[in-house]
């Protein structure tokens, strides 16, 4: 997914996240990249994937294991 510089960044990495859980590519119950490996695909910095992640957490999509990552919440696929 190429990055609309023009635009927010956190939101557009947000919803391409958003779209591989429902897609089934992370699955619920399964760890997400973390933040480096995000901010390293989107290229973006870290602090913007932590923020789309966050985002996501705020949904009910993700919950975060303190320690462990973050993870799909059950019945988000």
């Amino acid at each position: 997914m190429e990055i609309d510089r023009a635009l927010p960044h956190w939101p557009q990495v947000a919803a391409e996240i958003r779209r591989r859980i429902q897609a089934g590519v992370y699955r619920a119950g399964k760890r997400l990249p973390g933040t480096v490996a995000l901010a390293a695909e989107f290229d973006v910095s870290q602090s913007t994937a932590a923020r789309a992640v966050a985002s996501l957490r705020a949904e009910g999509l993700v919950y975060v294991v303190s320690g462990r990552g973050s993870f799909v919440a059950d019945g988000a696929n």
